[in-house]
């Protein structure tokens, strides 16, 4: 069974990329649900995000399935981000263990606070308030096929709320690590967010029906208008593929430093190459990172702590992400702070 499985999803993380690329379409401003590229843990994002193939963690559940195996211990994960704009993310994950498969749950949620509604003729407040939300729900599942290769899938549930407006979906994450043995360097791959468009069901004219004839002369709801609803169109959503190469530069038994390249490959925005390092100098860890051919400045740094306690082994670890022109100062741009447990 192995030696079918190994080939099969070798082949698969090699020619589905080129599938999604053979097919052309606009670049920015033409996929949904764009939250499902926001990053999470503070680590991965510290380290620019080039985390592919470092991943060995809970986290894995975000970045790539395989690296959730091999794994010796259960593991829970939190994190938050502060986005500017008073925007704030929320993570989840558990997983359990038998030290070869790996299966985990995850959830997050993208939220901020209430709006206030602003009439569209006055430009006064109506005194009604309105929120956004997007939110993400899913498994992984991940084996250890040999004491070099893991591979991991998973599969999501997603939903975006938009005013008054909702869309639901759901889509598929797929990854492999394979270890080469020299000097702890790895490549990995995942291929994330595979899945169907998405189409959003709007009632422009507020009659109770959607996706109206726009050609139909007629005043079928008798509003006094002929049919001004027009169809909506579908929208992708972000797939992304992401092809990484990690290896240590110095380990000993209580340090260590590994540094990472990346290249990511997203729908709707140009290629970047993430490089990222972490040192760990006994409990403590630093992380630097930065993502070439970004839209904004792609610098990020972070810090980390291990703390051993007799309930488990407790990481706590926050990232800064310089996001340039977006934001007004320091404390107004991208914090992140994240806690996994191992038990």
């Amino acid at each position: 069974m192995k030696k079918v499985l190994i080939p099969l999803l070798a082949i698969a993380m090699v020619v589905l990329p080129m599938f999604l690329a053979a097919k052309p379409f606009g670049k920015t401003g033409t996929v949904g649900m764009q939250f499902l590229k926001l990053g999470v843990d503070a680590r991965a994002i510290g380290m620019g995000e080039a985390f592919t193939a470092v991943t060995d963690d809970i986290s894995s559940v975000y970045w790539n399935p395989a690296g959730l195996a091999p794994a010796y211990q259960n593991q829970v994960f939190f994190s938050h981000t502060n986005w500017p704009a008073d925007i704030m993310q929320e993570f989840a994950a558990a997983s359990l263990t038998n030290g070869v498969s790996t299966v985990a749950v995850y959830g997050s949620v993208l939220h901020m606070d209430d709006m206030d509604v602003t009439d569209e003729d006055t430009f006064d407040v109506t005194g009604e308030k309105f929120t956004n939300s997007s939110m993400a729900m899913g498994v992984n599942y991940a084996q250890q096929f040999t004491n070099k290769f893991s591979a991991g899938l998973g599969v999501k549930y997603l939903r975006e709320n938009l005013y008054t407006y909702s869309v639901n979906s759901y889509a598929l994450d797929l990854g492999s690590i394979y270890n080469t043995g020299w000097n702890n360097i790895k490549i990995g791959m995942a291929l994330r967010n595979f899945g169907p468009d998405i189409r959003y069901r709007v009632d422009d004219d507020e009659d109770g029906q959607i996706d109206e004839d726009p050609f139909d002369l007629f005043d079928n709801d008798g509003d006094g208008r002929t049919d001004e609803d027009n169809s909506e169109l579908d929208s992708k959503i972000p797939m992304s593929f992401s092809l990484g190469i990690s290896g240590d530069i110095k380990r000993d038994e209580m340090n260590y430093w590994i540094a990472s390249l990346q290249l990511d490959n997203v729908i709707d925005r140009m290629e970047t190459w993430n490089l990222g390092t972490e040192y760990k100098m006994g409990n403590i860890f630093f992380r630097g990172g930065y993502q070439f051919n970004y839209d904004t400045n792609g610098f990020s740094a972070g810090v980390g702590w291990q703390v051993p306690t007799s309930l488990g082994i407790f990481n706590v670890d926050y990232a800064y992400t310089d996001m340039g022109y977006l934001t007004e100062s320091f404390v107004k741009s991208a914090h992140r702070v994240s806690v996994k447990i191992r038990y």
